[in-house]
């Protein structure tokens, strides 16, 4: 007689960045059509594994849409794709802040390679350097307006997920992950600074 299955596996990740979006009124679906994709109703639509890259998972994934609404605004939620034009360059800027916010976040947890983007706009973000709100492009000042936007009360569930990334990336990292594994890119907290 078969054994009754009643639970499922679930990856931890999954399971806090999930929650993270249920936290900003957001549902998580899987699609093979898109790659990232909101619907400005609460759908957040995201690649199935088999369609993203090897690097690619959905805590980051996650991470980096809620980065979109930082810079774009609470407003954003009720839009489409957060209200960018993501087929042409009229946003390019707003992308380049979200990805620096991203890294900033992202740094404060020593999880800047972890939490890392995909596509092609991953070489403007490798190459942020050790300080993403350095320079004077606009992309900073949206930046750096996102960044005090995820201070306010209602993105503690960001904070929490970030906190709880990094401590289960931590366990990890004592474990000794292959130097392939995604893993191993985890490094240092930034330190704070005023």
């Amino acid at each position: 007689m078969p054994r009754p299955v009643t639970h499922r596996y679930e990856d931890p990740l999954d399971a806090i960045w999930r929650g993270t979006a249920r936290a900003f009124g957001l549902r998580v679906v899987r699609s093979a059509e898109v790659f990232a994709s909101t619907d400005g109703r609460g759908t957040l639509t995201l690649g199935t594994p088999a369609t993203l890259d090897p690097d690619d998972c959905l805590a980051q994934m996650i991470f980096h849409e809620l980065c979109h609404a930082l810079v774009q605004g609470p407003e954003s939620f009720e839009r489409p794709d957060w209200g960018l034009d993501n087929a042409t360059d009229r946003d390019l800027e707003r992308e380049h802040a979200c990805l620096r916010v991203q890294a900033k976040l992202a740094g404060r947890h020593g999880l800047r390679g972890l939490l890392a983007p995909t596509t092609e706009h991953r070489a403007y973000y490798d190459a942020l350097g050790p300080d993403p709100l350095a320079g004077d492009a606009r992309s900073v000042e949206l930046a750096r307006r996102a960044l005090g936007r995820s201070e306010r009360p209602d993105w503690a569930p960001l904070h929490r997920a970030l906190r709880a990334t990094e401590q289960i990336a931590r366990l990890v990292a004592e474990a000794g992950p292959d130097a392939q594994s995604l893993w191993a890119r985890v490094s240092r907290a930034e330190p704070a600074r005023p």
